[in-house]
């Protein structure tokens, strides 16, 4: 598909789709889309409704999201089966599985030791061929940026189960992490020849588009998986989605509106009300953005939110304010870190803009070493310019904002990073370029990175007018 038939066919679509996602989604009736686990003999009468763990199994063995109620009911469901029947693998599997999602959609790194325990006894007491606990530890994987070991164990559930959708899914995101874009495109391939049209698959494409920078084509297939969707927290979770995508277009009142109905339609959604902190900051209601993303710290203390949350305050001139939030950050990482997750990220972003920039590029390197994503090669690649190592700094920022060299997500903070690099090696130029592309992708990507860009903007002034030929 070239560029034009993106911004003909799909494009047009998504902007279409993106003015009645929201109408059509809050007007949905909720389907379930559940397994049935049990046959139902009770004549003409209909059955009855799937208790919360039949919902939660029915989500966490189909790949989409669960509600954190079914969850928690699910997990108590089968660790009381497992201690009357400790030899049963499936059910291993299952409560693994459980582990894993609750774990992700709480960001409490005590759910990874326990999901790996569960797995592997799956795979000691289960059949020879178990694709559910090693499809589940990659899951796990994923979930601690292991993407080394996310490839592995997904890779394993391939061969044992070629057919089986789930197992190409969890591989997007191991290859993803790891920067193999050949690998995400053969993976997504196959998700979609095997599960064509369902929801979660319209999601896992909306991502893959994203990082190939067609935004209008991920806009579409975000709108048509949330409008889909079945159970509430998967449309929540797939709306949460078409937020973050809205706003990295610029377009605050309409990730504000996604996630605003994210929220609603599943109140657990913290993602969504972290997405709506970062939008009513960029649309000056900072009191606001403060509660909202306090609130989804609270209930997800995810890194990621509370460095964003510090780096708001540190806009608003409360310096002490954002080092409590840093300081979180630290502690919380630890916390991760010492569950099996890898956080170097998160705490080498941290360390080049609010600490030890040396302490980050030492982080960094290491990271880009085992796992060379895109989201690394721009980590690194600031953390370099911020040491004074420009010139290295700019090829980790290249890699990360050229399409040709694997970088094809469209990010302000990528290109803003890549313009203040080509400005201090005097290249003023594509410094123009790129930081007025930055902030022509998203004018408030970020309340300390979008003024900073604006000024050295006006720093490098107007291009020169070249002179009449002599």
């Amino acid at each position: 598909m070239d560029a034009m038939q993106r911004e003909t066919g799909p494009g047009r679509r998504a902007r279409r789709g993106r003015r009645v996602l929201i109408a059509s989604v809050a007007g949905a009736a909720v389907l379930g889309g559940v397994l049935v686990l049990l046959p139902w003999d009770g004549g003409d009468a209909p059955p009855p409704a799937p208790g919360p763990a039949a919902l939660a199994r029915g989500a966490v063995t189909t790949g989409v999201p669960a509600a954190l109620p079914d969850l928690a009911a699910l997990i108590g469901d089968r660790e009381t089966h497992l201690r009357a029947h400790p030899l049963d693998g499936a059910s291993w599997a299952v409560l693994g599985a459980a582990y894993v999602e609750q774990g992700r959609r709480t960001a409490d790194g005590t759910n990874w030791p326990k999901a790996e325990k569960a797995l592997r006894t799956s795979l000691r007491t289960g059949p020879e061929r178990n694709p559910q606990a090693l499809e589940g530890l990659a899951a796990l994987a994923v979930a601690r940026r292991d993407f080394p070991t996310a490839k592995k164990w997904g890779e394993s559930a391939v061969r044992a189960a070629p057919k089986r959708w789930t197992a190409h899914a969890v591989l997007i995101g191991a290859y993803t992490g790891l920067g193999d874009d050949k690998g995400v495109g053969r993976a997504l391939e196959k998700v979609m020849e095997l599960r064509p049209g369902a929801p979660a698959v319209g999601a896992l494409a909306a991502g893959v588009y994203r990082d190939r920078g067609w935004r209008e084509d991920a806009a579409a297939r975000i709108s048509d998986a949330a409008a889909a969707a079945g159970a509430p927290a998967e449309r929540a979770a797939y709306l949460e989605q078409a937020g973050r995508l809205a706003f990295e277009r610029g377009e605050r009142e309409e990730a504000l509106r996604f996630f605003q109905e994210a929220l609603r339609t599943d109140p657990d959604q913290r993602a969504a009300q972290a997405g709506q902190g970062r939008a009513l900051a960029a649309l000056g209601r900072t009191t606001e953005a403060l509660s909202a993303y306090q609130a989804a710290l609270a209930k997800q203390p995810a890194p990621e939110y509370a460095l964003e949350l510090g780096e708001l305050y540190e806009s608003l001139g409360l310096g002490q304010a954002a080092r409590v939030e840093y300081d979180l950050l630290r502690e919380r990482a630890r916390d991760a870190e010492a569950a099996g997750a890898d956080e170097q990220l998160v705490l080498g972003l941290l360390d080049a803009d609010h600490g030890d920039p040396a302490a980050a590029v030492e982080r960094l390197r290491a990271e880009w070493g085992r796992q060379p994503g895109t989201a690394v090669a721009d980590a690194l690649g600031w953390a370099l310019h911020r040491t004074g190592a420009d010139e290295e700094a700019l090829e980790f920022a290249t890699l990360a904002t050229d399409g040709d060299k694997g970088g094809g997500v469209r990010s302000a903070l990528y290109v803003f990073h890549r313009g203040v690099i080509e400005k201090e090696l005097g290249r003023s130029g594509p410094a123009r370029r790129h930081l007025g592309e930055a902030l022509t992708i998203n004018p408030y990507f970020s309340p300390l990175r979008a003024p900073e860009a604006r000024r050295a903007l006006t720093e490098l002034g107007e291009p020169p007018v070249e002179g009449p030929p002599d």
